[in-house]
């Protein structure tokens, strides 16, 4: 591979029509004015100065060093970007995005040829400017995405309220407070500062208000109409994330525009993701690059439409550092031929069709806490935020599993769950988990699905259930690629909750289920073969930082017998540190708690708390941003809290406080 010297700009303005200055940090090969090159964007709300700048120098030198221009872009509101940001995936944000594409298309260093790529924000809004067809915009890669905004990310999940939505709101709140390095921007930054925080939305109010699968949701998701992207795309996502349903959704629904990887790995580029083994992220994207934004004939649409990570038995752990499994490809994806399950007169979870039985019906009501070992919704270290051993949970769960297998089975694609429920309330939670019991016992879970029965006919108009009458529902559990090895069995855990993961309905009437109608479809692996994945040749691709101050992290359960009262702790610290270059130094400190009484619904509270530092030589700023969720029978009682600090002073406070009527959740 050639490599090309290239230049750092630390600071560029693109200039929109309005006159908003957004900012780039540019990574340009030497010699570009003269022979052209194309470029690569990455458009985030998360701070290039600070904020992504380790895992942008793991990438965009290496880019650059393959004559491939980076464009690393602030949003608006951002960094040292103009403005305030106005929320998630904006038709704002969006064509700012289609000047920003243009604006580098245009400069005499480009060959015309841009190609988009990001993580989480920046792989949604990647594939959202695909659809939207920027003539400059050649193809994308996509990592830990979504394409249906309503069911597949942080928010709602078949109508269930995720925890991470308030979590997320905390966060973003957080991160938006933060101003723009001096540095950069000069005496403005205090005005700009300023501006930001008196502007910047609490999103979770906005999220609140479209509980329902509504238009609100179906601007960005490119499901609702697929055909519109037609330019290639690279969708990848690991199986401990909890984007892993998006790359087979891609494929199905963008056809051979789509390639695929699936790996093992948490919330983050599979260059230095855990858990290993990782994959050569530089060399995938610069074969892509080059087919697609350079016309090299390399060959990248031959490659196999999917490649999957089948994980083999891997066991949870404290830290899971390396998943056994092996690397398979699929050269079209399909869907995959099912393999049934039912539950047999013994209650014995079966192989093949079902046999004649008396109808079992068994009534569930799980505690309001079951599900502490669930893990994070998208998880970034290989620890607690990763599903832990379900054994705990499984015991408060209603289970059906399988003998001994006689021979290992292998599974890739979105398991799905049939039965007949009844219910005695408007509506409940129900969760299933898919669950592989290791000979000794430990239970690591596979796939897991939710759904709130009042979506069971989907998202945008629900409607109650009908008291005491027999309905059948279908689940469909998350994607999953495993192998259940000889001796292991497999389980299935039904529950009325799956907290803090999920939030509790209004009622806790639970459901009465007749295992008799119970059909459980695994999809088949199905014709395949192995695949050697080339691993990174640096084991150890992020820069290394100053450190002043230890990182940490905890997380713990207590319960509470006296008060009768759960409580989930989060304590996660960045560890202040100094960019050897810039010497700004930044912090972030997040404390969250979850609580429930765990036979009253109406109990559950959460709250999430941000402390943001940067700080130079004498400058320093500080921000503490708290969000808290409650509810009643009726509403969602939402409020945020805002300080500002420039050296001990309290330059800013702001409030928020919402009271949100329950739309069927």
């Amino acid at each position: 591979m050639a490599t090309h010297p290239f230049t750092v700009i630390e600071n560029e303005w693109i200039t929109l029509a309005d006159g908003t200055r957004l900012a780039a940090r540019i990574w340009m090969p030497e010699g570009a004015a003269a022979d052209p090159v194309p470029a690569v964007l990455e458009y985030l709300p998360y701070r290039k100065r600070d904020g992504t700048s380790p895992r942008d120098e793991s990438t965009y030198p290496v880019f650059a060093a393959a004559g491939i221009a980076g464009v690393r872009v602030d949003i608006r509101g951002s960094g040292e970007s103009d403005g305030v940001i106005d929320g998630e995936y904006t038709p704002r944000e969006l064509d700012d995005a289609c000047q920003v594409i243009a604006w580098i298309a245009a400069q005499k260093w480009s060959n015309g040829s841009v190609g988009m790529m990001g993580i989480s924000w920046g792989g949604f809004n990647c594939l959202q400017l695909a659809a939207l067809r920027p003539p400059a915009l050649k193809a994308v890669i996509s990592i830990a995405s979504s394409v249906d905004r309503y069911n597949d990310d942080i928010h709602y999940k078949n109508g269930c309220q995720l925890s991470t939505q308030l979590s997320w709101a905390a966060t973003m709140l957080a991160y938006q407070s933060r101003p723009a390095d001096p540095a950069l921007v000069g005496e403005a930054w205090r005005e700009q500062w300023l501006e930001r925080l008196e502007g910047e939305p609490f999103f979770m109010e906005e999220w609140l208000s479209h509980q329902r699968r509504d238009a609100f949701w179906q601007h960005g998701s490119i499901c609702e109409d697929f055909s519109a992207v037609q330019i290639p795309a690279l969708v990848i996502a690991g199986w401990a994330d909890g984007y892993r349903n998006t790359p087979l959704m891609a494929a199905e629904g963008l056809g051979s525009q789509a390639k695929v990887i699936l790996g093992p790995w948490v919330h983050k580029y599979p260059h230095f993701a855990w858990p290993k083994p990782r994959a050569d992220f530089h060399g995938e994207a610069i074969r892509w690059w080059n087919r697609w934004l350079r016309g090299d004939e390399n060959g990248a649409e031959d490659l196999p439409q999917v490649r999957a990570y089948i994980l083999d038995g891997p066991r949870p752990a404290l830290r899971r550092d390396f998943d056994p499994g092996r690397w398979i490809a699929k050269p079209e994806w399909h869907k995959p031929e099912m393999e049934e399950l039912h539950v047999s007169v013994a209650g014995i979870l079966d192989f093949g069709p079902r046999r004649e039985g008396d109808a079992r019906d068994v009534f569930l009501k799980s505690p309001l806490d079951l599900g502490t070992t669930s893990g994070e919704y998208f998880t970034l270290k290989p620890d607690a935020e990763m599903a832990g051993d379900q054994r705990a949970d499984d015991a408060q769960s209603l289970v059906f599993e399988t003998e001994p297998l006689a021979q290992a089975r292998d599974y890739l694609g979105r398991p799905v769950l049939t039965l007949e429920i009844s219910c005695d309330g408007d509506w409940a939670n129900l969760a299933a988990r898919l669950v592989d019991i290791h000979p000794d016992g430990t239970a690591t879970r596979v796939s897991f699905g939710v759904l709130n029965l009042a979506h069971r006919d989907g998202n945008a108009q629900p409607k109650k259930m009908q008291k005491g009458q027999k309905i059948t529902i279908k689940l469909l559990l998350d994607a999953c690629g495993y192998r259940f090895e000889k001796g292991h069995r497999i389980r299935l855990a039904l529950s009325t909750a799956y907290w803090p993961m999920i939030l509790p309905s209004p009622a806790d009437p639970g459901l009465t289920i007749d295992g008799a109608s119970l059909q459980l479809d695994l999809p088949k692996l199905g014709a395949h073969r192995d695949l050697h994945m080339p691993e990174p040749e640096n084991p150890d691709p992020l820069p290394r930082y100053i450190d002043h101050e230890p990182a940490g992290t905890r997380r713990s359960v207590e319960r509470d017998l006296v008060a009768g009262k759960t409580h989930y702790r989060i304590h996660e610290d960045t560890g202040l540190s100094e960019h050897p270059q810039t010497g700004l130094a930044t912090r972030q400190i997040r404390d969250e708690d979850w609580a429930i009484a765990p036979e009253d619904p109406h109990s559950m509270t959460g709250r999430s708390t941000w402390t943001c530092e940067m700080k130079r030589g004498d400058w320093s700023v500080r921000t503490i941003c708290s969000a808290h969720l409650a509810c009643t029978k009726d509403h969602w009682l939402v409020s945020a809290h805002v300080k500002a600090y420039e050296g001990g002073a309290l330059v800013f406070e702001k409030e928020y406080e919402k009271k949100v009527a329950r739309d069927f959740m």
